[in-house]
């Protein structure tokens, strides 16, 4: 099993960066394919990005592609999700998942508690 922590998120202006961290405890974190989703309120956790155990397979949402750039460091048991030209659409607390591989949440065993990201505009 392994256990999920979100970090790095903030307010911040359109047109804006940031860096999400996620940090995995457990020896098997190398194993393990991971994602990044959001959910803003009164919608559905959706889908952003993933990236396979080697690092070497990446998916994007169409609204994020070109945008978020999703990598991981497997000797640091951390995956990142840089957010770049941050719009106001992309405010929602994003998770980080582990486990699956699938843009459908219900397909990801395992959940960090979320990490609130705000875009003014």
């Amino acid at each position: 099993q392994v256990q999920l922590v979100e970090s790095g998120g903030g307010l911040v202006q359109a047109g804006g960066s940031l860096r999400l961290a996620c940090a995995a405890s457990g020896p098997t974190f190398s194993n393990y394919n991971m994602a990044w989703f959001h959910q803003a309120p009164g919608k559905e956790r959706e889908f952003v990005a993933v990236i396979s155990w080697t690092g070497g397979t990446t998916y994007y949402a169409g609204s994020v592609k070109g945008r978020f750039t999703i990598s991981r460091d497997n000797a640091k048991n951390t995956v990142y999700l840089q957010m770049n030209d941050l719009k106001p659409e992309d405010t929602a607390v994003y998770y980080c998942a582990a486990g699956g591989w699938s843009d459908n949440p219900h397909n990801w065993p395992y959940w960090g508690q979320g990490t609130q990201v705000t875009v003014s505009s």
